[in-house]
């Protein structure tokens, strides 16, 4: 009998817990129905406190908490910039759906509608969409979400660290009717920078995302005509500190790849690049660069270390090519050179530099070439080394083969000032004149002068391309040929003698010996000045006088050729005029010529003798003292 009393004041004590903690139960929900509002409060300045950011919220709030995946539903959300940020707004969302999963309390969905995003980056590398304060180390990237939903959301993306700024629209959500899982699409269009860009990334699904396994991705890019695809992944997701890619690009000029990636790269014509880029936390490489335009090609690696923010610290780099073309490089491999009204073409282009990237760059790059063509002069076998320090350029020592010859020295740019200084220094030495350049087509054509020149090229100057450093330049060019060969008709003409014009009319190309010959010039304000310029054949002493104006690119030369032997000779100066890439001869003598030509007529009909005496050159010239010559100007540091 008391057994049974205690087990029905067991069921009643069991049903009357039952009942107290329905009755509870019911009262909570009660009380979460009636006073949701009042939970707006607390968890908005939670929020704010833990993002370190003003949140407001002027529409309806509503917490869903009595389920598997309790969430937050809120309208017209602003969210401000951080306080290491200008005052500002990062974010405008006109409805926004947080869900979470339980027991863990990780977020399941994120859904933003009608979104309007502000992110801008400052120069110092602070950000507003960063989620920690500067300084206080990175974090591991934004949570992982099973869901994404945010159509249409309209961006302006202002980067002044990378000088890139964006104004469109982006779209993020789960691809429709791809099964369980479906994978992520991201599409974007707008203007970068002023051009048109549209972007798509396939990704992964967001639902089978773990930090154990890495996530992965497709992605490809269009603007200007260029096109940049590729695929990688992110070995520890959402942590982009950590990134693998290969990538294929192809446009009409590689510079406009900065539309796309914020990179600065030269101009060119059509061109075709691909490689790889991983980055591991303040270590980025760029390996298997493979970059083609026009008949130029690039290989190599680059390596980047960067501070934090992103600003690069410190690059190396090894770059190497089988040819390389500087007619490949520039706005006028790009077409965007305008021709000249007089159609004149210069020899130094008037192409502007674009070298302020330099004075917050700390670099050094080996640079290999088995061919570099400048013009019409190739060189063979260049090495050298590219140090940049913050502003100053330096490029040297640089070893490279002309004709046979070596070629040493180097220069440097100081772009630290709103207008670069130059400083150039470069020899050459034992470079044979005779030897083909292998790109002028003339290979089996005889040279009209042979023989080992040395040389130097040492001037400063100041300008913001190529032409403006050549036209206020200052120094020396000294040119000097201990010995050698020239065509003899050459050598007899530059006298206008009238044994040179029978054997440049027959078309003769017998050599004849040269001595000595040394041509140095002063240069001050872009101007070339002749201190001496002599060429001293068997038959021939040739001198000369004149200037080179760099600025035009004239020249004004006068060459005057004594025989050493007794010649018919007519007593004019060859005039060499015309510019740099298109010299022009003549003699101011004309008119003289012709008298001479009919005095010549006139005495094979009447007095052959006097007439000949009347050109026969009286004052014979000398053999000059090659050995004394030649040890003054070494002497003289030249």
């Amino acid at each position: 009998m008391e057994g049974s009393w205690n087990a029905r004041r067991w069921r009643i004590l069991a049903f009357r817990t039952l009942g107290g903690v329905a009755a509870l139960l019911v009262l909570l929900l009660a009380a979460i129905l009636l006073t949701q509002s009042h939970l707006q409060g607390p968890i908005v300045r939670y929020v704010a406190a833990q993002s370190q950011r003003q949140i407001r919220v002027d529409g309806r709030f509503q917490v869903e908490l009595l389920s598997l995946h309790p969430g937050i539903v809120a309208e017209r959300v602003t969210i401000g910039n951080p306080p290491w940020m200008p005052p500002g707004v990062t974010a405008e969302i006109g409805h926004l759906e947080l869900t979470y999963d339980l027991p863990s309390i990780r977020l399941r969905t994120v859904v933003m509608e009608q979104a309007t995003l502000h992110l801008t980056r400052e120069e110092n590398g602070h950000s507003n969409w960063q989620a920690r304060p500067p300084g206080s180390g990175r974090g591991t990237g934004p949570p992982l979400i099973r869901s994404l939903r945010m159509p249409n959301a309209r961006v302006y993306f202002d980067d002044a660290r990378r000088r890139l700024k964006f104004d469109g629209t982006i779209a993020a959500q789960d691809l429709p009717g791809g099964g369980p899982t479906p994978p992520l699409r991201i599409e974007g269009a707008g203007q970068l920078n002023g051009r048109s860009v549209n972007f798509t990334l396939n990704c992964d699904p967001l639902a089978t995302v773990t930090r154990g396994h890495p996530y992965r991705f497709e992605f490809v890019e269009e603007s200007s005509g260029t096109r940049l695809t590729g695929k990688g992944t992110v070995p520890q997701p959402f942590d982009f500190h950590y990134l693998e890619t290969t990538f294929e690009s192809a446009g009409e000029d590689m510079k406009d790849l900065y539309f796309l990636t914020g990179v600065s790269l030269p101009e060119t014509g059509s061109y075709h690049l691909t490689g790889k880029f991983t980055r591991q936390d303040h270590h980025l490489e760029f390996t298997d660069l493979d970059a083609k335009s026009g008949r130029s090609d690039m290989h190599g690696t680059v390596l980047i270390e960067t501070k934090r923010g992103g600003a690069p610290s410190h690059t190396v780099a090894d770059l190497r090519s089988q040819l390389l073309r500087l007619s490949d490089l520039g706005t006028q491999a790009a077409g965007r050179t305008p021709q000249p009204a007089d159609g004149k073409q210069l020899m130094f282009p008037d192409t502007p530099f674009h070298l302020q990237g330099a004075r917050r760059s700390d670099a050094e790059i080996d640079f290999h070439a088995q061919a570099l063509e400048i013009g019409r002069v190739s060189l063979r076998e260049v090495a050298t080394k590219v140090k940049i320090d913050e502003g100053t350029i330096a490029v040297g020592p640089v070893a490279a083969t002309l004709r046979e010859g070596k070629v040493s020295g180097g220069f440097k740019i100081d772009v630290t000032h709103d207008v670069p200084w130059a400083d150039v220094d470069l020899r050459v030495a034992h470079m044979k004149l005779g030897q083909p350049t292998g790109n002028d087509g003339n290979a089996d054509s005889p040279p009209p002068v042979d023989g080992p020149l040395q040389a130097r090229i040492a001037l400063k100057g100041r300008g913001n391309s190529l032409h403006d450093l050549a036209s206020n330049a200052t120094g020396t060019v000294t040119a000097v040929l201990p010995h050698g060969t020239v065509r003899s008709s050459l050598a007899e003409l530059a006298g206008f003698d009238l044994r040179g014009l029978g054997l440049m009319a027959t078309g003769n190309k017998a050599d004849t010996g040269i001595r000595c010959g040394v041509a140095s010039f002063d240069v001050k304000d872009g101007t070339l000045t002749a201190q001496r310029l002599l060429v001293d054949t068997d038959p021939v002493l040739i001198t000369g006088e004149g200037t080179i104006d760099l600025d035009s690119e004239a020249l004004d030369l006068q060459l005057e050729g004594r025989p050493k032997h007794p010649r018919l000779r007519i007593r004019a100066p060859l005039l060499v005029r015309g510019t740099l890439k298109h010299p022009a001869f003549s003699t101011e003598a004309k008119k003289p010529m012709a008298q001479a030509g009919g005095a010549i007529a006139l005495g094979v009909l009447l007095t052959p003798v006097a007439a000949m005496l009347a050109f026969v050159d009286p004052g014979l010239a000398k053999d000059s003292d090659c050995g004394a010559l030649l040890a003054e100007v070494k002497a003289g540091g030249k």
